[in-house]
């Protein structure tokens, strides 16, 4: 089955950005999705984007969009989480996660369940 691994949190201050990446293993079935997900001390597990290898089809949350990017490097099985103009909102453990499972689809919202694999997170902080 497919494993994630994400990297690439860490301090930044208010306005800034980063780059999150979601590095994908032992995928052996022709599909797979990838979701990011983040929580929040005292807060609930929050999804925030997804993105499919089928049709590359993407879909974000109300926190996500217009701020977030999600993409995919199919070479490297790679998925990106491009975060611009952060707030310290979004300071929050910040996991991916996949499935090869082709019933699991990204539209509507970003669910958990169906999910195979999660990464262990990567902490963002967003304070001045």
């Amino acid at each position: 089955q497919v494993h994630v691994v994400e990297s690439g949190g860490g301090l930044v201050q208010p306005g800034g950005s980063l780059r999150l990446s979601c590095a994908a293993s032992g995928i052996t079935k022709g599909y797979y999705a990838i979701a990011w997900f983040r929580q929040a001390p005292g807060k609930e597990r929050e999804g925030l984007s997804c993105i499919s290898s089928h049709n590359n089809a993407t879909y974000y949350s109300d926190s996500a969009k217009g701020r977030f990017t999600i993409s995919r490097d199919s070479a490297e099985n790679t998925v990106y989480l491009q975060m611009d103009n952060l707030t310290p909102e979004d300071t929050a453990v910040y996991y991916c996660a996949a499935t090869e499972s082709k019933y699991y689809y990204c539209s509507t919202y970003v669910y958990s369940r169906g999910i195979e694999s999660w990464g262990k997170g990567t902490l963002v902080t967003v304070s001045s």
